[in-house]
């Protein structure tokens, strides 16, 4: 089973088989914005430095940004969440996930939290 970290930002990073980052935002994340009316998502190809704006995310309470959790370039994009945003409330952490990269420094996913650390996050919020 591939390996999943968390970001601060509350979004999850999958390792693939392949050495690629599928990146989506957690149940929380999801379950706080409400329900997603609108997805924009990076380009293609495009070079991404950790911590840049890649995605934004609109619901019926706010818009928020989802960030590059490592530098890479991006690799695909996962149009099946621009046809149907509800997709991100429905299954956040399948179906509904963002976009795949290709990390510059394959060492960057194992500095992001695990499940452990994800959740005092959480509780201590």
């Amino acid at each position: 089973m591939a390996e999943t970290r968390y970001t601060s930002d509350h979004e999850w990073v999958r390792l693939e088989d392949d050495g690629t980052l599928t990146i989506g935002i957690t149940d929380h994340a999801q379950e706080a914005l409400g329900d997603i009316v609108f997805v924009e998502l990076p380009i293609v190809d495009r070079d991404v430095a950790e911590g840049e704006s890649c995605a934004t995310v609109e619901s019926t309470k706010a818009a928020n940004d989802v960030f590059a959790p490592v530098a890479g370039r991006i690799a695909e994009i996962n149009e099946a969440i621009v046809e149907d945003p509800g997709l991100i409330n429905r299954d956040p952490l399948g179906e509904g996930w963002f976009w795949r990269m290709e990390p510059d420094d394959d060492d960057k996913f194992e500095s992001l939290m695990d499940e452990e650390a994800y959740q005092a996050l959480l509780e201590a919020s």
